[in-house]
């Protein structure tokens, strides 16, 4: 067996352990984990270690029956916690689309890309830009992906700009510290544009969305045609996007960024 196909299994085989708990079996020993997953004794002790290791299972000591851990609660709580911004956004993402007459998408950071979570068309226009939900686009060369970057911390936006930053077209940035100048403007602004970085003929603004905590965990943005999306538009769209973003953050739980945002959009 191939070192990749040793790893699918392992994986596999912890993923069984996971599920063998039940709401009428929330604590098991390793003979019982062992008879449920099929698995040999010293290899289901053996990832049980590991799962612990990760706070995705706990280990009574005085028992020593195991039982789900609290690591998988935050795992759940941030798909909670996208179910909800998906929810949150849809209707303002409708009125935005409506409004603006360009494409508005929703997206977050994941692996170092931008990730499309949700997507409203508007109604009435020939000519549509079509960023499917579930697609990945580049995180240095478009206007989420430098919403998601520019309130990152020092260490996490480095460890992502560390590889490589492919080009595009001739508008995209493809060195780091003009990158890092652009993302200070972001900062500055509170939005961010794609000039033409990612598709040739390709324009888009995007803003923050942020959390209860106050945290950037999306970014909303309108795209369209540059000769409609043109760059003397895109502060009026920006501050379109922003004004929209906030009232998402504030449904997130987000109070202040509503407010900044209402005082300062215009």
């Amino acid at each position: 067996m191939s070192g990749r196909s040793q790893q699918v299994q392992s994986v596999r085989r912890a993923i069984s352990i996971l599920r063998s708990f039940s709401i009428e079996s929330p604590e098991l020993g390793v003979t019982e984990i062992s008879h449920r997953t099929g698995l040999h004794k010293s290899t289901a002790f053996r990832l049980l270690e590991t799962l612990e290791a990760e706070g995705l299972i706990s280990q009574d000591p005085e028992t020593g029956r195991f039982r789900l851990g609290v690591g998988l609660i935050a795992l759940a709580g941030l798909v909670l916690e996208y179910m909800d911004l998906r929810q949150a956004s849809r209707r303002h993402m409708r009125i935005l689309a409506d409004r603006t007459g360009e494409t508005v998408n929703l997206a977050i950071l994941d692996e170092g890309s931008s990730l499309n979570l949700e997507q409203s068309l508007p109604h009435g226009r020939l000519v549509k830009n079509y960023g499917w939900i579930g697609r990945r686009t580049p995180i240095h060369a478009t206007s989420t992906g430098k919403v998601l970057l520019a309130w990152l911390s020092e260490s996490e936006r480095q460890s992502i700009l560390q590889r490589p930053l492919e080009r595009f077209t001739p508008n995209t940035i493809v060195e780091v510290q003009e990158l890092e100048l652009a993302l200070e403007e972001v900062r500055r602004l509170g939005y961010a544009v794609g000039h033409e970085e990612y598709e040739v003929g390709l324009n888009a603004v995007a803003a923050p969305v942020r959390n209860h905590e106050g945290q950037v965990v999306a970014a909303l943005s309108i795209s369209g045609p540059a000769y409609r999306l043109a760059p003397e538009t895109f502060e009026t769209g920006g501050h379109a996007v922003m004004r929209v973003a906030s009232e998402i953050s504030r449904h997130m739980g987000d109070e202040d960024i509503a407010a900044v945002a209402q005082a300062g959009g215009g």
